[in-house]
């Protein structure tokens, strides 16, 4: 008789797909500089594919967070933990880390005397082991990924803040990064060239980046996330889909905080009796 004869009359069996992997652990994970907590008691996990926002008030430890993420800031006490290892263990190579852990930040920091295709290939041929030609072929490819190849012999002084933002994003993919880290990348520009930065990351999204990005764009956000983290005052007070966060979000400050930016909710009471009007309706439960 075989294993299967053994099976109950009408049941399953199902199979799992191994769970993803988690790229970056917070395990509560306090900072404190001098006598000003930036964060406090912060557990989260990103597991490889997703993409998580961080969104706050400004000043609610967002960015101390994502600089936590790849060791650009230190903690104080509680664990980091990145691809399998406590970032703040001693002998950790905090250079090779970074290098799997690309960053944007918010204000370009390209080098102002090297050209746009020489600022994405210096990390590859320097620390990378690549030929200046294989490089530089890298780095074409990548122009060519984020809308820019007829922009390789300018430099960043010749290019628009969105052009300067779209090569900082090609030269942190540079390394091949398994997680991308976006520190509020379209803040410093203006309104006709956020678009340009904003397809290009959505492009990344798409095709199965690990990201974690702290942004002011609800918008983006609200389109592109699979998870929202909202820090207020150090620390995170709601997580959710897009779909909770913005539609119903549950704590009032966080209501609170995207009524400010034009995101009008109903109550959370409200929004279920409206979804069970719907289903009583159209003569379907709840999905």
């Amino acid at each position: 008789m075989t294993a299967a004869s053994h099976q109950e009359p009408g049941i399953e069996i199902e199979s799992f797909a191994p769970s993803p992997r988690a790229l970056v652990t917070f395990e509560s994970v306090t900072k404190i500089f001098g006598h000003l907590v930036a964060l406090r008691n912060v557990s989260f996990r990103v597991t490889e594919g997703e993409v998580v926002c961080l969104i706050g008030p400004s000043g609610s430890g967002k960015s101390t967070a994502l600089r936590c993420a790849n060791g650009l800031e230190s903690v104080t006490s509680g664990r980091v933990i990145f691809e399998g290892t406590d970032i703040a263990a001693r002998n950790v190579d905090l250079r090779a880390i970074r290098q799997r852990a690309g960053m944007v930040f918010q204000n370009f920091e390209l080098f102002p005397h090297l050209t746009a295709l020489r600022n994405i290939s210096l990390a590859p041929s320097l620390a990378g082991g690549l030929s200046k030609q294989d490089a530089d072929a890298v780095a074409l490819e990548l122009l060519h990924k984020v809308g820019l190849p007829e922009k390789a012999d300018q430099y960043p002084s010749a290019l628009s803040g969105g052009q300067q933002q779209r090569v900082a994003i090609a030269r942190a993919l540079a390394m091949k990064p398994d997680l991308m880290l976006f520190d509020e990348p379209t803040s410093a520009l203006d309104p006709e060239t956020i678009g340009e930065v904003l397809n290009v990351m959505n492009q990344l999204a798409e095709e199965g980046m690990t990201m974690i990005v702290v942004t002011h764009e609800m918008d983006f956000a609200r389109r592109v996330a699979d998870r929202v983290i909202v820090f207020d005052h150090g620390e995170i007070i709601e997580v959710g889909s897009p779909e909770q966060i913005f539609e119903a979000a549950t704590v009032p400050r966080t209501r609170e905080f995207l009524s400010h930016l034009g995101w009008h909710q109903e109550s959370p009471s409200s929004s279920r009796r409206r979804r069970k009007n719907k289903h009583q309706k159209t003569g379907r439960g709840p999905e």
